[in-house]
């Protein structure tokens, strides 16, 4: 088979492709009507994984598991914006990891507002402006953050799903040479985070100005000669920087958790994880007899945080399982005085 064959072929493919998601958008307008009428909620993580999970199942190809699940979340995207378009608040500014991650789970048609706060992101799914808002909660190199924390503490807002995305910076820049190079923007940590690249390619000695954002460092270096800007990929395509590097960070195992929070709960899966807030009895023991509920039921405890709010430890914990799974209902309602449910959700596979 020649070349010309092959490409028609994929032409004879593509066009069966598109008639089978015509169909299935059809179905999926169907589907919003009836939630609309039901005002059942349209974002359905759990559903969204049993699908993948499904698919991959079903896969004997070439497509890996990865590439099904970036295939499908992008349709997954296309039908809610089908069955009703929702707004999505995010962490800003444009261009930042948070964005990326909304976008990782809401797609590109969805329509998104950039906030300079978490606070105002929690604000605005409390006053149903927007319906979902996307907030970093810890990176693997800094950890909790403790404004999402406390902003759980004031909000009816529930966490319905959460996205844990590789963070890789770019080295981007109009020159077409290192050489040329006089002055390189990012924020301060970025630096310290890329200082191998730096180093290998002789910039140790270029001028580092530290700026508020990556989005920022990337507007400069459009603007001033010979600079460059250590930024998201998504910054830099963004606002059309080219990109000399990729994945220029010392290492590559940075992950930031988000979450995406909205005003209803979701559905039990087959693999969920519940988050709490838990601001204890002061007395000593009050920790330990709490998590040992958790072990007499055999529950797993997958993190355990401190947080302070002036002088009371507040805790943040996550363990596996659903908040209406039996064995964990009766832990929560034995001391619903003491804690506040932040969401179960599926649980996202690192």
């Amino acid at each position: 088979m020649n070349l010309e064959n092959l490409r028609g072929e994929i032409d004879r493919l593509d066009e069966e492709l598109l008639q089978l998601l015509n169909q299935r958008m059809e179905v999926v307008r169907k589907v919003g009507v009836l939630k609309h009428k039901s005002g059942g909620a349209i974002y359905r993580p759990e559903r969204e994984k049993a699908i993948i999970n499904k698919m991959n199942s079903l896969n004997n190809g070439l497509l890996t598991p990865s590439a099904i699940e970036a295939l499908y979340l992008e349709i997954f995207a296309v039908s809610r914006n089908l069955e009703l378009p929702e707004k999505v608040a995010f962490l800003g500014p444009e261009g930042s990891f948070t964005q990326q991650a909304a976008e990782s789970r809401f797609g590109g048609m969805s329509d998104y507002i950039s906030l300079n706060s978490i606070t105002s992101v929690f604000k605005s799914v409390d006053t149903k402006k927007v319906k979902f808002g996307v907030v970093p909660i810890e990176n693997s190199t800094s950890g909790m953050v403790s404004e999402s924390l406390s902003a759980f503490e004031n909000t009816d807002t529930s966490i319905v799903a959460e996205v844990i995305l590789n963070i890789h910076l770019d080295f981007a820049t109009k020159c077409n040479s290192v050489k040329d190079i006089k002055v390189i923007y990012s924020k301060d940590v970025a630096f310290g985070q890329c200082r191998n690249f730096l180093d290998e390619y002789g910039l140790d000695d270029v001028k580092l100005i530290p700026v508020e954002s990556t989005v920022k460092a990337v507007k400069i270096a459009l603007e001033e000669p010979n600079s460059a800007a250590l930024c998201p990929h998504i910054a830099a395509k963004l606002y059309n920087l080219p990109i000399l590097f990729e994945n220029v960070e010392d290492r590559g195992d940075n992950k930031t958790r988000f979450l995406i929070i909205s005003d209803f709960k979701n559905a039990q899966s087959n693999s969920d994880k519940t988050s709490i807030l838990a601001r204890l009895p002061d007395e000593p023991g009050s920790l330990v007899n709490f998590l040992k509920k958790f072990q007499d039921a055999n529950i797993n405890l997958t993190k355990i945080e401190s947080h302070m709010i002036g002088a009371t430890p507040l805790f943040f914990i996550d363990f596996d399982g659903h908040q209406d799974d039996d064995k964990i209902k009766n832990i929560l309602n034995a001391n619903k005085s003491y804690i506040k449910i932040l969401g179960s959700y599926v649980k996202e596979i690192v």
